[in-house]
């Protein structure tokens, strides 16, 4: 029997016994159901794992037990690994550690049922990640619900923690060491037939003959046999010399990518290059003593609250009243641009019926041209059947004409960021569909009230901003202008959901919410260019910090010229404080925009995919001389240049209500501009910090140079109200 004295209990924990239910089909065989009465989905939390256990004490018992199936209430709903509330409020490393260990021995009962000669076959389907496919892991065979709501894996490590319930040394025992570690450090969940082909599961099969089949292999009439490593088992999984040059080459990747500020990868990492020369008794207490570390960790709590403010924005999608607004069966984009053709094959892949209108044939046909060729580059990676494929492919349509959208549900329009075509474009279109038709700007820099004023009832009119490349960025602003009704801002939300973004509803003030923030951030690193730090130096402190890229970089793969244009936009919006810095204009002058024409900062080779680490040459010509006034900031000062300005920003946007709470706006800095996820978020990281020690900062940035002040630094890093507030409150931003 399980010792469950102290371990965390959810709300509404039901008595002991209710969780698991077990079936007797036939004589020496027993269906093991996880069905506890407190969860839609099954979780893996205290009170089932402790009706497992007990159950399990009571199979050990029976002489004629030959075969056992474990699975969930329905064939696509087994379990949704561990409890994420427990992750989040767990702060006792030994209570960590005793649970980790409870849940192993669990497993361990499992397991023990072979040395018997009972047939454990785990019949799975739906979302079966970590702590459930750790229970299948320890089960003889692995059953698989052949569904596109199949997803299987271990992804842990994106938690901050690592599979601690087997995982890190069952699976490379299963599927061999460089399969397994490509498994757990990338974290991904694959779809049934990814998993069957990489040998995460033994067979795939209909989900209504689910359980059928695994009673018929549970109990020997129906053969599945697991592939077998062969020779590769012992050249390397158990080559010591093989497996050391493994490890070295992994453990390098993963500081390059990381930067040492994701603990778990290398940890994981290690467990796993030596799991096959590991007994299991000392992996279990490795495991264990890893989770407790991890688990309690602040990167692991920023990860898992990021985690759950991801969930939570679903919600968003929904009415006050839960209910969710009529699925989009056919949606319109307006403009065959970049940013309009990428959107509109984004509503194609996901089921869509889509009309793209554009004034130019050639756009139409570099939109429809892209499309097939992303098509196709997922059928040939076997990411896609050849029925999805064709399907998608048929779900786009074009045209050159304002014909054939009176169906439409939902249009969104990726026209010129100019005011009066934004004007005329929509006005017309207002015409051809219905007066409950959604309209959706994809501006980024206007205001979507004035966008909506001539349109009839401009209530249904809402901004929708996605962020280049639309098809790899998560976060979708979603703007609720003056007039905009409820329903659009749902409707918008739901949208970007179903397009598998993130969305977060920002007020219609200008720049809106990522914009506004990262303007001061890289407005501040080309100051203390102009002032004489060197760029190499920016560049490595961002990404020391945390960013994935210098904000250098950042601004090439936005273009100079895109990104004065957004400077001037917040200048003449916020004033004083958002002055932009003249020192790209020479660049500008030069036609060297960044990445797009091949020079900026940087020099970007058209021929080849690698990320360039030289600057380009013509900097030292192009820019004016430096003032050298700030080449001696120390390291921190320059840090604090960078991130205070955009810090001081953030604090104005939560004192304006920009964004309902800090956890929205910790989102989108996470999601939308890249801040560092183990960070927690901007704000979450000024709470760290704490209002006393910001201000400080920021009157320290705004005063300490060389030269004697500066009354337009001042204004830059003025600080805001709302923190001296905090300050003398002693309370931070997520209280």
């Amino acid at each position: 029997m399980m010792d469950i004295a102290g371990l965390p209990m959810p709300d509404g924990a039901p008595a002991a016994g209710a969780c698991v239910r077990l079936e007797r089909p036939e004589p020496g065989l027993v269906v093991l159901v996880l069905d506890p009465p407190h969860r839609s989905l099954a979780v893996l939390d205290v009170p089932l794992v402790r009706d497992l256990s007990d159950a399990l004490d009571e199979l050990r018992l029976m002489p004629d037990l030959k075969g056992l199936v474990i699975t969930g209430r329905t064939p696509l709903a087994f379990a949704a690994g561990a409890d994420i509330s427990v992750i989040e409020e767990l702060r006792d490393a030994r209570l960590a550690s005793r649970l980790v260990l409870a849940v192993h021995s669990v497993f361990n009962q499992i397991e023990a049922f072979k040395k018997r000669g009972v047939r454990t076959v785990a019949a799975v389907g739906g979302p079966v990640p970590g702590g459930a496919f750790e229970l299948s892991l320890a089960c003889s065979r692995i059953l698989l619900a052949d569904d596109p709501k199949s997803r299987i894996g271990l992804p842990e490590t994106k938690l901050g923690i690592l599979p601690g319930w087997g995982g890190c040394h069952r699976l490379p025992r299963r599927i061999g060491v460089p399969a397994a570690l490509d498994a757990i450090l990338k974290g991904s969940l694959m779809p049934a037939k990814v998993a069957y082909r990489k040998g995460l599961v033994d067979r795939l099969t209909p989900p209504e003959y689910l359980v059928r089949v695994a009673c018929e292999v549970a109990m020997g009439r129906t053969p599945c046999k697991r592939r077998e490593r062969g020779i590769w088992r012992w050249l390397v999984d158990r080559n010591p010399l093989a497996l050391a040059v493994i490890g070295n080459q992994v453990q390098k990747t993963i500081q390059r990518q990381t930067g040492g500020h994701y603990p778990a990868a290398s940890m994981a990492a290690k467990m796993v290059t030596w799991a096959a020369l590991t007994p299991l008794k000392k992996g279990t207490k490795r495991e264990a003593e890893a989770v407790s570390q991890l688990g309690t960790g602040d990167v692991c709590k920023n990860l898992v609250r990021i985690f759950r403010m991801m969930d939570g924005s679903k919600k968003l999608g929904k009415r006050s009243d839960g209910s969710a607004p009529d699925p989009i069966q056919h949606g319109a984009v307006l403009g065959a641009g970049v940013m309009g053709g990428a959107i509109a094959s984004s509503m194609a892949d996901k089921g869509i019926a889509t009309r793209l209108f554009d004034i130019s044939p050639a756009g139409l046909d570099a939109a429809l041209l892209q499309h097939r060729a992303e098509l196709t580059t997922q059928l040939k990676r076997r990411r896609l059947e050849p029925h999805s494929h064709d399907a998608a492919l048929d779900r786009l349509d074009v045209s050159a004409q304002m014909v054939g959208f009176g169906r439409t549900q939902f249009a969104i329009e990726a026209v010129a960021e100019r005011m009066d075509i934004k004007h005329k474009v929509f006005s017309e279109f207002a015409k051809h569909v219905g007066p409950e038709t959604i309209l959706a700007t994809n501006t980024s820099s206007l205001s979507v009230t004035e966008i909506a004023s001539p349109i009839p009832n401009p209530e249904r009119v809402v901004g929708v901003h996605f962020f280049n490349p639309v098809k790899k960025m998560p976060l979708v602003e979603v703007i609720r202008g003056e007039q905009t009704s409820d329903e659009a801002v749902t409707a918008g939300c739901a949208f970007a959901l179903r397009l598998g973004k993130t969305p977060v509803v920002v007020a219609d003030v200008a720049g809106f919410l990522v914009n506004r923030l990262l303007g001061p951030y890289l407005d501040e690193a080309l100051r203390l260019y102009d002032g004489g730090v060197e760029p190499k130096r920016i560049e490595a402190l961002a990404k020391k910090f945390g960013m994935p890229m210098g904000p250098l970089r950042l601004l090439d793969e936005v273009g100079l010229d895109i990104a004065a244009h957004a400077a001037e936009s917040l200048n003449a919006a916020y004033g004083e404080r958002m002055t932009p810095c003249k020192v790209i204009r020479p660049l500008l002058e030069a036609g060297h925009l960044g990445k797009k024409t091949g020079d900026g900062f940087y020099v970007h080779l058209s021929w080849t995919k690698k990320v360039s680490k030289n600057f380009s040459s013509d900097l030292r010509r192009l820019a004016p001389a430096h003032s050298a006034q700030e080449e001696f900031l120390t390291d921190q000062e320059v840090e604090d240049r960078m991130l205070m300005a955009m810090l001081a920003e953030a604090a104005r946007c939560i004192e304006e209500k920009v964004v309902q709470s800090a956890a929205d706006l910790d989102l989108a800095t996470v999601f939308g501009m890249g801040f560092p996820p183990f960070r927690g978020g901007l704000l979450r990281w000024a709470d760290e910090l704490g209002a006393a020690e910001i201000i400080r900062r920021l009157e320290h940035c705004s005063t300490a140079i060389s030269t004697g002040l500066d009354p337009e630094r001042r204004k830059r890093f003025e600080v805001p109200e709302i923190l001296r507030t905090m300050a003398e409150a002693g309370c931070g931003f997520h209280r």
